[in-house]
């Protein structure tokens, strides 16, 4: 770890790595648009500039739906109970607000919208409308309790709790959603599906290869004959027919992609078992009468991490690559979950234009994302490797 740490590569590689699995973590905690896969859509807000304040108008949802616990919506999102309205403008007409919707074309017809003070503000009886008389508004909660409140406290406290002005810091999407948002949750699957994937294929890649390694024979020859089959057929084509039969979704790009990584894993992991199996204390153990898992695995394995360290971080940024190129295609997560590929999919045709940053921002994430992980996976070697050692002393 110290020999690691020295080099500042490592030290950025790492940092950064940290940074992106926090947020990612994080999540919808610290995501301006907390809503499940930020997908709240404004489509009048479509393909906005970095830093666009929008004055938005939130409206009481008059369906009711079930809250989530804090962690719940750290995790998963949860649906906001207001629907926000981009306007231009708005004004209070005594128990009603009016709202011309957002349009940033000039000249162009406005919109006007009328919402009961009420209506924005509460979850109403939809059988019993309120009702507006002299200075003040009579209305019916959902639970059956009848509230009178004056037009003015109503003003007063749509003003304070429903106006507000939202920022978006790197513009939004086609479809008018925050690009931040999404840039946030889809961390979460580029780092998901490396994790899995490396889990697999550690699982896969050590099981065989050890036992390809320590018991030779006729085991080791028809798993060497299977690893160079699935060696010889391209990586994304092996994907794309595994995503063909167990099918698009979250969790089978993660399975399809772990079961095309365990050839590099298999193949190292025999090597270094063929080398150390030789070695006295494995003779000894041998001779005690140990049995082979024990001796693979309590005695093997724990000589060769580096080794499988070093491949691990090496298809970490080759699993990151891989989901993006199938969400690119569209055969990987599927809408409305936000993936880097997806992003840069949906927007690359914006290139040519002066909104170049859409498909560029997604694309320089995964490119410093997979940087890191490489520069992590060769300072791993360095640190790992006594002659590099030696060499630098």
């Amino acid at each position: 770890m110290r020999r690691l740490l020295s080099s500042w590569v490592a030290v950025i590689a790492l940092a950064f790595i940290g940074i992106t699995a926090i947020i990612a973590l994080l999540g919808y905690a610290i995501a301006p648009d907390s809503t499940p896969y930020s997908n709240n859509q404004h489509l009048e807000l479509a393909t906005c500039k970095p830093g666009t304040m929008v004055t938005m108008v939130m409206v009481r949802k008059q369906e009711q739906k079930p809250g989530r616990s804090w962690l719940g919506t750290m995790l998963y999102g949860e649906e906001s109970v207001y629907r926000e309205i981009p306007v231009n403008s708005w004004h209070f007409a005594d128990g009603f607000i009016e709202l011309e919707e957002y349009n940033s074309i000039p000249g162009s017809t406005p919109i006007i919208t009328k919402f009961s003070l009420a209506n924005v503000l509460y979850h109403l009886n939809p059988d019993v409308k309120p009702i507006t008389k002299s200075d003040s508004v009579f209305y019916t909660l959902a639970s059956g309790q009848a509230v009178v409140k004056s037009i003015a406290d109503l003003q007063q406290q749509v003003q304070a709790e429903c106006i507000a002005t939202r920022k978006f810091l790197l513009g939004t999407d086609r479809f008018g959603r925050d690009l931040l948002s999404r840039l946030i949750i889809g961390a979460r699957v580029s780092l998901s599906v490396g994790f899995i994937a490396v889990g697999i294929a550690l699982i896969i890649g050590i099981v065989l290869g050890a036992l390809a390694g320590f018991i030779r024979g006729w085991i080791d020859d028809v798993i060497m004959w299977f690893i160079n089959v699935v060696w010889s057929v391209p990586t994304l084509l092996m994907v794309i027919a595994l995503t063909m039969v167990i099918g698009k979704g979250f969790w089978q790009i993660f399975v399809a992609v772990g079961l095309t990584m365990w050839v590099d894993m298999a193949r190292v992991v025999r090597g270094q078992v063929l080398s150390i199996r030789e070695k006295e204390f494995v003779e000894a153990a041998t001779v005690l009468g140990f049995s082979r898992w024990r001796i693979i695995f309590r005695h093997i394995l724990p000589n060769i991490f580096g080794p499988i360290i070093i491949v691990s971080a090496s298809n970490f940024a080759t699993a990151i690559l891989l989901e993006a190129g199938l969400s690119f295609l569209g055969i990987g997560v599927q809408p409305p979950i936000p993936s880097w590929g997806t992003m840069i999919k949906d927007h690359y045709g914006y290139i040519i234009m002066d909104k170049a940053y859409l498909a560029i921002l997604p694309g320089v994430a995964i490119m410093l994302l997979v940087l890191a992980f490489n520069l992590l996976g060769n300072s791993l070697q360095d640190a790992l490797d006594p002659k590099a050692v030696e060499r630098k002393s």
